[in-house]
């Protein structure tokens, strides 16, 4: 096959990276984008030449603008859409945040409108399906000590 040939069929999928915090009570950090009527993880899209946990320190410090330490990855995403192409998409453990650090919590005004902690078996009221997906599995992985890979925020069929 033409090397040319091969390389159009490569994928070239967007990454996008995000991290779960917890208060207390266990329960989620989700903000709410300015630009889209869901909440979201805080996180973003991976820039070019940067990791995925690079990518996901840079938008908490820039959503959040908190430096916490960012722990294992918990979930791996592959989730393409039709509008968008292909996505891989990777949640980490942003840990426990004390009282004090969500206090310090300063939102990126252009981006965010709120940050709150919600039950995990609130999530579908907030976020979109695949993603409510993504966040249980993590949470999951999170308690089991394991990383999961997902297909569409699901286990990949046998």
């Amino acid at each position: 096959m033409p090397e040319n040939e091969h390389e159009q069929r490569m994928a070239r999928p967007r990454m996008a990276a995000g991290a779960l915090f917890f208060d207390a009570q266990g329960r989620v950090l989700l903000v709410r984008p300015s630009y889209k009527p869901m909440w979201e993880i805080p996180g973003g899209y991976v820039e070019t030449g940067e990791s995925p946990l690079a990518a996901c320190r840079r938008e908490v410090q820039e959503e959040l603008g908190i430096t916490p330490p960012i722990g294992p990855l918990l979930v791996t995403d592959w989730a393409p859409l039709p509008a968008e192409g292909d996505k891989v998409l990777y949640v980490f453990d942003g840990g426990d945040l004390s009282p004090d650090a969500a206090a310090s919590i300063k939102l990126a005004p252009d981006e965010l409108l709120a940050a709150e902690f919600h039950p995990v078996e609130d999530l579908d009221q907030f976020l979109i399906p695949r993603l409510a997906r993504r966040v249980r599995r993590a949470v999951s992985a999170r308690a089991d000590g394991h990383h999961d890979y997902l297909e569409h925020g699901e286990p990949p069929a046998a």
